[in-house]
């Protein structure tokens, strides 16, 4: 048996032993995600330049259609890997579509997200890297995804992230953007700018 079988089986045998689990695993395999999309937009509400906003915005946009959207689904169309659930024939916790395992479409999606933030609010993007991380566990633990899986869409959003950070630095520093703040909340990143 390979490692990545054994790390699967271990974090499976966790669902199914009781309810209250089963809810709290459930919640953050199915709903935690929505949070995490609702929380970034009260953090673009929280960032006073309107052009700051739309720039992070149209970079975690084309980030997650990079990586969810383009990349995904071309691995899923030439790479088919069966889900564990469908493997060992057994019920997972939540709803999933049979095959297309690997890459998880939920870590490429909410890594993209999660290092974008962090590029621009480290605080704020090391809690939503902690959060995607979460999903990306309850969603082993729920039979639906490989760790490989996981780790793999978390390499994908993450690169395309970057990808998308560096080509669109030079855009940033024409707006008079700056890098990475450490507030508490998010503001103007314009004011960690050095002079030009």
């Amino acid at each position: 048996m390979d490692f990545n079988t054994l790390i699967a089986q271990w974090l499976f045998s966790i669902a199914h032993r009781a309810t209250f689990l089963d809810v709290a695993l459930v919640f953050l395999a199915r709903v935690l995600p929505y949070f995490l999309v609702i929380g970034f937009f009260f953090f673009l509400a929280g960032i006073k330049k309107r052009r700051e906003r739309i720039l992070i915005f149209i970079q975690v946009a084309l980030a997650t259609i990079l990586s969810r959207g383009i990349i995904t689904e071309a691995i899923s169309f030439f790479y088919h890997v069966a889900r564990p659930f469908e493997t060992w024939q057994t019920t997972p916790l939540v709803a999933a579509s049979l095959g297309n395992s690997f890459p998880s479409g939920h870590a490429t999606f909410y890594f993209a997200l999660a290092c974008t933030v962090l590029f621009y609010h480290r605080k704020w993007g090391w809690w939503y890297i902690g959060f995607a991380s979460l999903i990306g566990i309850a969603r082993i633990i729920a039979g639906v995804h490989w760790p490989s899986d996981i780790v793999g869409g978390a390499f994908i959003g993450g690169m395309s992230a970057l990808i998308l950070h560096l080509m669109l630095k030079e855009t940033a520093h024409a707006l008079r953007i700056g890098g990475v703040t450490t507030t508490e909340k998010p503001q103007s990143l314009e004011n960690t700018e050095g002079t030009a």
